[in-house]
């Protein structure tokens, strides 16, 4: 029996309960997968739910205000994916009449569409021989081939496409490339995978070369930039504070954050007080300020590490338009800020 007949029937007895396993409808799968891209099941999971149950269609996925999407996205964190999301969704609405191009290739011209979601997509919905190639996928052909070039170079991406497609089980590639990232995520697991139980024990290079913590191979990372961030937390007597959409490119697009102070290090009381936002903001002559947090509260992205500090800026008033915290409940956010809400406005009730 070949590889790709033995994963599927292990696939057949394993398969994980999923409610997207359920559908072969393009919409539910595109979401799915540009969901759980860099997320773990467990955690994407909810969100899927919360999304179909908003969003039951295209349409309505289209017609949805942009700070509605980003709010229901909240922690799932790569905030481009669901602008690219919203995006997509008014493109295939309006310009498709809600249906999904039908070819892996067609797939491909959708923005925020890669290659692996052209591929799940083609395959799942309409059987198109396309090999999906992802965390999992790498993982177990680096090990079941012994394959020792980095998956994080264009070299590497090449060579595993390549081979995944090769592999592909033509006349079952939805099942197939399922079988395959399952059997990753289950099976063939980063630390501590189940060699002993292994249907490709025998024939596994990294397991017969004891090469298993070894592979797949990843280059080393860039190296992690750090920022300072120090965030006004203005509360005023009508119980109300300042609340700005960051724009721009960088981190967080769309998202709501209070009037920020970046600087090179940690920054004192006196340089926060000196700073040209602060100054900006605050005019009044009775304020006090105090910092929320004892230490920095370190939040880690994929390329920076933020050392953030909320300090509360107690005034009576301020120079730019204020909202109610109740209106702050609703605004999207980073998870930076929606933890501190949830201890600071604790604290207030």
């Amino acid at each position: 029996m070949s590889f790709g007949n033995n994963l599927i029937q292990w696939y057949l007895e394993n398969d994980r309960d999923l409610p997207w396993r359920k559908s072969k409808d393009p919409y539910v799968i595109w979401l799915s997968e540009i969901m759980l891209q860099q997320t773990r099941v467990a955690q994407g999971l909810p969100y899927f739910l919360s999304f179909i149950k908003h969003f039951p269609t295209v349409f309505d996925l289209a017609n949805a205000p942009e700070a509605k999407v980003l709010k229901l996205w909240q922690g799932l964190g790569y905030y481009s994916r669901a602008r690219n999301l919203h995006f997509t969704a008014k493109y295939v609405a309006n310009e498709c009449n809600g249906i999904f191009p039908g070819t892996y290739k067609d797939l491909l011209k959708l923005k925020g569409v890669g290659d692996y979601t052209a591929s799940a997509i083609a395959s799942i919905c309409y059987q198109e021989p396309v090999a999906v190639v992802d965390g999992n996928v790498y993982r177990v052909l680096a090990r079941y081939l012994g394959i020792a070039t980095p998956i994080n170079t264009t070299k590497g991406i090449k060579e595993f496409k390549a081979v995944a497609q090769e592999l592909l089980e033509p006349s079952e590639p939805g099942n197939y490339n399922q079988a395959l990232m399952d059997f990753g995520a289950l099976h063939c697991k980063p630390q501590n995978p189940l060699c002993s139980t292994c249907i490709f024990s025998e024939s596994c290079v990294a397991f017969r070369s004891h090469q298993v913590k070894e592979l797949p191979v990843k280059e080393k990372k860039l190296k992690v930039k750090k920022r300072y961030f120090n965030y006004l937390v203005v509360d005023t007597e009508k119980e109300a504070t300042v609340l700005e959409e960051r724009k721009g490119k960088g981190i967080w697009q769309g998202l709501y954050q209070f009037p920020l102070v970046e600087g090179k290090g940690e920054v004192s009381e006196e340089e926060l007080l000196q700073s040209a936002r602060f100054q900006e903001l605050v005019h009044h002559k009775e304020v006090s300020v105090s910092l929320f947090n004892e230490k920095a509260v370190v939040h880690k992205l994929s390329h920076q590490h933020l050392y953030t500090n909320f300090w509360i800026v107690n005034t009576p008033s301020v120079t730019e338009e204020t909202i109610s915290w109740n209106e702050v409940k609703q605004k999207p956010v980073p998870v930076l800020i929606d933890k501190f809400l949830k201890e600071y406005l604790k604290e207030e009730l």
